[in-house]
């Protein structure tokens, strides 16, 4: 039998026996009677029972140890509450039940987690009855962007520092600098994962630097290993919170270097103070003017954020960041009009079609629960199967939990030697034949004792995890805020926050969503007053709501349009206010999905026109992250291929580089740029 085998018979004989007993019990009582201990010397016995409550206290469930005041009369006695194993009731609502069955439905074969997800799911609402939803029914969302890993690579890097967090792991792998363009080796105690804007990110204490650092996923080179054959290697700080690591700007990523006063006319004021203010403080001015307040740490990346604002934010302080914006709208000049004008009379490279990227694959995210979590919830639909006589289609169970049916199995073939001692088992399972001999079914007899697993256990933190992440992902955009009803609930249930996986997809305004989300459930039309940041004005339209679309650059409202004669789609973090007209409309036999665009998915509108940009060398490499690269020259610089829709599109892209990219082709953009740069040497500096 294989060493992990007999790992989860023994610790679930062990669960098994402190319940049954309900009574505290010796080390001696437990070596005698749990499954896999009797044959172990006293040394053995010790090392792996110490090594089994540690594991099974970072799964959640924790052993209670009760020392003697005068050790040499008494001994260590240990015990187990079944509250802390046991999950307590969710009293959900039907709308928040469907909201959850709707999310599963979304992410599954979408979500890194979804296998987890998916039991977690089953765990929550065993007691709720969920309505069953018809196969065709249609979720009031669609996902233009893959919550997984973008590839089998990234997935395997995935699941191994998954494994590292949960064990208390320090893991090791090649990591490519960007900032000092280099790939070296690092060693890292991982904390938590974030997913944020279509990307996955690792929080950890990094061991050659001494503090604790963000790694990007798609950096790792080659394979993650664990640093040690040992069975943890730490134990994260009990104070730490990871999230103000996923709530910074860029600019605000290193050390702090000061402090920027931006003021934002009344046409964007509203947009800084909603999308940005959690970066710093806002201080409201009259005419909807604000003073916005940032700390930065990186000038580049602060410029860049100021210039994307179209002239619409004056940078008022401090004098060295002013000197420094400055100098970069005349680099911007400089490099536009001289050296565009050296590569046009050079010669480019010829440019063709851009490949456009895979979406990631539903076999790509591979995040699997504990083997653990799955067996006990396995256990809790047996028994239950058993006590209702009722026999278990084999196919149809392997489904229910997302494994195969040789794993499922297997599974079984554990529970059913899942004892402690005297003939003490908590279930017995058989596979065999329906009366038909078409179908394999699984038939159970419960035993004495399997009321051990007769109810669902406590969430481990893999199955927590991937129930908040998910909840948070979709956050107030599906069913008008019930899973935000949900989650609360789930959070009281489980004591905490399962902060494990931190989902941020940026301040999107929760009202907002809601109220599109049940516009949409309504056939209600809405009005919206919105920014069209390419021609840079706001204007107002009467759309009828069709879906919420998550692309990824954020959140869209996907809808018919009337005064287009088509489906248009907003962005939600440009709609400045939204307002229900109280006007029903029919359906028009649309489906959103079906419209979905390319570029809602791969970042890339079919058709769309073709820009060469010089890079500079500082910066080639963040850019040829996004862009095709169409040739490096000698001096580290780089030409690149943007697709681009409109001049106004393009020349905001490079505004936004804050004078390391020029367009070199089409010609007459580098004309608007040149334009732009006088516009915002008026506006977007303080005199």
């Amino acid at each position: 039998m294989a060493k992990d085998t007999e790992k989860l018979i023994r610790q679930l004989s062990l669960i098994s026996f402190l319940l049954a007993e309900r009574r505290p019990l010796t080390a001696q009582e437990i070596r005698r009677s749990v499954e896999g201990y009797a044959t172990m010397n006293e040394e053995a016995f010790a090392r792996r029972f110490y090594a089994d409550r540690m594991e099974l206290e970072a799964l959640g469930i924790g052993i209670e140890v009760r020392r003697p005041t005068d050790s040499a009369v008494e001994q260590e006695t240990y015990s187990l509450r079944p509250e802390r194993l046991r999950l307590p009731p969710i009293n959900f609502s039907g709308e928040e039940l469907v909201a959850l069955q709707m999310a599963l439905k979304l992410l599954d074969g979408r979500f890194a987690y979804a296998q987890p997800l998916r039991l977690a799911f089953q765990q929550v609402t065993w007691e709720s009855e969920p309505p069953l939803l018809p196969p065709t029914t249609e979720a009031p969302v669609r996902l233009g962007v893959s919550a997984s890993a973008r590839s089998a690579e990234d997935a395997q890097r995935l699941a191994k520092i998954e494994a590292g967090i949960v064990r208390r792991k320090t893991v090791i792998f090649d990591y490519h600098s960007l900032e000092r363009d280099e790939v070296s080796t690092r060693k890292v105690d991982p904390y938590h994962l974030l997913y944020q804007n279509g990307e996955f990110y690792l929080i950890g204490y990094a061991h050659e630097r001494g503090e604790v650092r963000v790694f990007r996923l798609s950096r790792i080179k080659g394979r993650v290993s664990f640093a040690t054959k040992s069975e943890h290697d730490f134990r994260p700080p009990t104070d730490f919170d990871p999230r103000p690591y996923a709530q910074r700007a860029e600019w605000q990523l290193g050390r702090q270097r000061g402090t920027a006063e931006i003021e934002v006319d009344g046409q964007l004021g509203w947009y800084v103070k909603r999308q940005f203010g959690r970066y710093g403080t806002v201080e409201d001015l009259p005419d909807g003017r604000v003073r916005f307040h940032t700390p930065y740490a990186n000038d580049r990346a602060l410029i860049s954020w100021l210039l994307s604002l179209r002239g619409h934010g004056r940078l008022e302080g401090p004098p060295q960041l002013v000197e420094e914006l400055e100098r970069r709208l005349e680099l911007l000049e400089e490099r536009q009009r001289n050296v565009a004008a050296a590569l046009r009379e050079e010669g480019l490279p010829k440019v063709d079609q851009l490949p456009v990227e895979e979406e990631a694959r539903a076999t790509q995210a591979a995040i699997k629960p504990e083997r653990f979590a799955r067996l006990m919830a396995l256990a809790t639909v047996l028994i239950d199967a058993g006590r209702n006589r009722q026999t278990l289609r084999l196919t149809e169970l392997a489904r229910r939990l997302g494994i195969s049916k040789q794993e499922l199995r297997e599974d079984i073939s554990i529970l059913n030697v899942v004892n402690f001692g005297g003939g003490m088992y908590v279930l017995y399972a058989e596979i065999e034949e329906d009366a038909r001999g078409k179908e394999e079914v699984v038939r159970v007899d419960p035993e004495p004792y399997s009321d051990t697993f007769e109810k669902p256990v406590r969430l481990l933190p893999i199955e927590a995890k991937a129930l908040i992440a998910a909840i948070d992902l979709l956050g107030s955009h599906l069913a008008g805020g019930a899973l935000a009803r949900a989650r609360e609930k789930i959070v009281a249930a489980l004591g905490n926050d399962a902060p494990g996986l931190l989902v941020e997809q940026g301040g999107d305004d929760p009202e907002l969503g809601r109220l599109l989300s049940e516009a949409i459930e309504r056939r209600e039309v809405v009005r919206l007053e919105y920014y069209k940041p390419d021609q840079d004005r706001l204007e107002v339209r009467e759309v009828e709501p069709l879906a919420l679309a998550l692309g990824r650059e954020g959140w869209y409202l996907a809808a018919f349009d009337p005064s287009r004669q088509g489906i248009r789609h907003f962005r939600l973090d440009r709609i400045k206010q939204a307002t229900t007209t109280g006007k029903v409309f029919a359906r028009r036999g649309l489906d959103p999905g079906e419209e979905l665009p390319e570029w809602l998915r791969t970042g890339y509108l079919q058709g769309a026109k073709q820009a060469v940009v010089w890079v500079a060398p500082e910066r080639a490499r963040w850019v040829r992250e996004r862009y095709h690269q169409l040739a490096e020259r000698r001096d580290g610089s780089a030409l690149v291929v943007i697709p681009y829709g409109s001049l106004e599109w393009l020349v905001g892209a490079v505004l936004r580089e804050a004078g390391d990219a020029v367009v070199v082709e089409p010609a007459e953009a580098g004309e608007e740029v040149l334009a732009a740069v006088a516009r915002l040497r008026r506006v977007a500096v303080s005199s």
